[in-house]
């Protein structure tokens, strides 16, 4: 197998995870996904069955095949999210060669020079930080959630333990999430012991005191 098939394969991995969570919550109005397929013959694309929450039935589920390559780069399992919404908004008009069937479910082959990806939205930038603190990698270690809240403004409260803090209690540490979320994560342990940017929680009762990582 080549580093590219690898690649494609683990980005379908990735897809399959990342879609998981819009089996019970809506990926758009009441619209929900009911299957992720690898694309067959090896074909660098995932397909995603979308419908009504709990819907079975082949005729009344709709799938799309989504492109994973973008050129020379690969699109990250987000890009897939958004071109999806994209694909399932508003009237696209597919030419009869990308337009077919498949165990009997409607199979559109989208064309993204074609779509306007939909934005990542807030509530998905939070839904991969908190997967990401839920099930934290090898260099995480040291910290863990143990809850979070969506406060106003665009913001998220953690709230978290570490291993680096003195006094072992609950923290509150308030972020703002978007963009790249990856150092976020591996970063938390010692950014909840630093003192400069703790305040008391007087308005929090589920905290020892807060960290404010809202510009970090």
């Amino acid at each position: 197998m080549s580093e590219g098939d690898r690649e494609i394969e683990d980005l379908q991995v990735e897809v399959a995870a990342l879609l998981l969570d819009f089996v019970y919550a809506p990926l758009l109005e009441d619209q929900h996904v009911r299957g992720v397929l690898p694309a067959p013959l090896g074909a660098p694309a995932v397909r995603v069955v979308i419908g009504d929450k709990g819907e079975r039935a082949p005729g009344r589920l709709t799938a799309y095949e989504i492109p994973l390559r973008a050129g020379e780069e690969l699109r990250t399992a987000h890009d897939v999210v958004a071109l999806l919404r994209a694909a399932h908004t508003g009237t696209h008009i597919y030419p009869a060669n990308r337009v077919s069937s498949v165990m009997g479910m409607d199979l559109y082959l989208v064309d993204p020079a074609r779509m306007k990806e939909a934005p990542f939205t807030m509530d998905d930038w939070a839904a991969t930080l908190l997967r990401c603190l839920a099930r934290p990698s090898a260099d995480q270690a040291g910290s863990h959630l143990r809850g979070f809240l969506f406060r106003e403004g665009g913001l998220l409260r953690l709230y978290m333990d570490s291993d680096d803090v003195p006094v072992p209690d609950v923290i509150a540490a308030d972020v703002r999430p978007g963009g790249a979320l990856t150092a976020l994560p591996a970063a938390l342990p010692s950014l909840l012991g630093e003192e400069w940017r703790t305040t008391d929680a007087v308005d929090d009762p589920h905290c020892r005191y807060r960290v404010d990582l809202t510009d970090w």
